[in-house]
């Protein structure tokens, strides 16, 4: 088999083509944006003003070098496509996003994680080299050698930089199946101290951990999902059907296991958005039968959630129940591992949500990554919650408490979701002195949005 068993490079080059001359259509006074169909944040946004530009020659997986390792793959291609491609040659991305929909250059500009983070940390660390289309107009590639400045800014600036036309990332080996543990806790210092053991030595009763995350339900309920890839044959389990995974992981002591082929361990969250398709009644066993298959995915019940707010269901059905307006919290945060059961304790007592998803993080490298300044080889646990709680007295109160108390815990917290930072305190936590020096270099008559702008203000 040749090493590169894939190249599309003249069909990008046209699609990177067809991206240039629709920048060049856009008016000078009219800001910069992507034209997609599909988007993984849950800000509130006011109206885009203009005409996008025009991202549909990028979608796709352009080479797989199978001895190198590696994928060149452009910025709009969905992870559900660059996997579907790369396992055909027993290959997977270092860390694969939960959700089908999120483009390759999401994760980067935006961050993203997973089971496999606690070995090899975010998805921007395995890019070895992209492609991107500056505010100015010029397509530069930036690695840690050549454009190092915004290679380095580029993480975490939300399409405020450029936008990823292409990127070259790592690849890892996969084996046919993971096979599964789930560890039940009775108290969060216990669930803590395994996960800081799993990070020292790699392993769990002396079995090497691959796959690492966790549920948290309650104090005194909550699992370590640990993950080994295997060749071995035998009954795998589906819950892309009537069963549903996180379901699966309760149990009342000790541990259970469990057998999912890659594919399906790689979007084991997808098909009920985690737990959030509860709200939309997709867990119901009557309408689940009813429920076609091909709606059972994170993109189509985003896409239900986006119409809920445009219309204000939600509010109007808790009117009619004579109840008050829900918040929106839906964040994820990272904390230091050493004070993770410090801070679900708070949330548990403080914040009316759970479950509550867990997934150890450490950076692989020394890179210092400006915009989202987590500490090099620091052991951090990404804490995700998703759902609402009854309004206060101030716009976003239980967002903002939460913001102060991860700031308190020297944590950090993405930015793909309503926030409410001062400029000071923005400029301080998400690197701003950098994020202005990359600006007036790569964007510097501004027709890219300021990241405060759209992260806070809602722009």
């Amino acid at each position: 088999m040749p090493a590169v068993v894939l190249d599309a490079r003249s069909a990008h080059a046209a699609g990177v083509q067809r991206l240039l001359q629709s920048y060049r259509a856009v008016p000078v006074a009219t800001p910069i944006r992507l034209a997609k169909s599909t988007s993984n944040l849950f800000r509130t946004r006011t109206k885009a003003r203009g005409v996008g530009l025009d991202p549909s020659g990028l979608t796709g997986v352009i080479a797989v070098d199978t001895e190198a390792r590696t994928a060149d793959v452009a910025g709009m291609c969905t992870y559900e496509n660059l996997v579907a491609e790369t396992l055909r040659y027993g290959l997977a991305p270092l860390v694969v996003p939960q959700l089908k929909t999120i483009t390759l250059g999401g994760a980067v500009t935006g961050l993203g994680i997973e089971s496999t983070s606690f070995r090899n940390g975010l998805p921007h660390e395995s890019v070895l080299e992209l492609d991107i289309l500056t505010g100015a107009g010029e397509v530069l590639t930036a690695s840690r050698r050549e454009n190092p400045e915004l290679y380095h800014a580029f993480p975490n600036s939300y399409g405020t930089l450029g936008y990823a036309v292409r990127l070259r990332i790592e690849l890892e080996p996969v084996q046919p199946f993971v096979a599964l543990t789930h560890v039940r806790f009775h108290a969060l210092v216990d669930l803590v101290a395994a996960i800081n053991g799993i990070l020292l030595t790699g392993s769990l009763d002396g079995v090497a951990v691959d796959y690492l995350d966790g549920v948290v339900f309650s104090a005194d309920e909550s699992y370590l999902c640990v993950g080994r890839q295997t060749s071995e044959p035998g009954p795998v389990s589906d819950y892309t059907g009537q069963q549903i995974y996180y379901r699966s992981i309760r149990h009342e002591r000790g541990v259970t296991t469990d057998r999912l082929t890659i594919h399906d361990y790689l979007w084991r969250w997808d098909t009920d958005w985690f737990w959030c398709s509860e709200a939309f009644g997709a867990q119901h066993p009557f309408i689940r039968r009813c429920w076609p298959g091909r709606y059972r995915r994170s993109s189509f019940y985003g896409t239900l959630m986006r119409l809920e707010r445009r219309f204000q269901i939600g509010d109007l059905l808790e009117k009619l129940h004579g109840r008050p307006p829900r918040e929106r919290v839906v964040q994820d945060v990272e904390v230091p591992l050493e004070r993770c059961a410090e801070f679900l304790d708070w949330f548990l007592d403080t914040v009316p949500i759970a479950p509550i998803w867990l997934c150890p993080l450490r950076l692989q490298g020394d890179d210092r990554w400006q915009l989202y300044p987590m500490r090099p080889r620091q052991s951090y646990v990404n804490v995700g919650f998703w759902s609402t709680v009854p309004v206060g007295s101030i716009e976003g109160e239980a967002n903002r408490r939460i913001e102060r108390k991860v700031r308190e815990l020297d944590g950090h917290k993405s930015l793909y979701s309503d926030s409410f930072y001062s400029r000071e305190d923005f400029d301080e936590l998400y690197g701003g002195q950098a994020y202005r020096a990359a600006k007036k270099r790569y964007d510097p008559d501004s027709r890219l949005l300021d990241l405060y702008a759209k992260a806070v203000q809602r722009q």
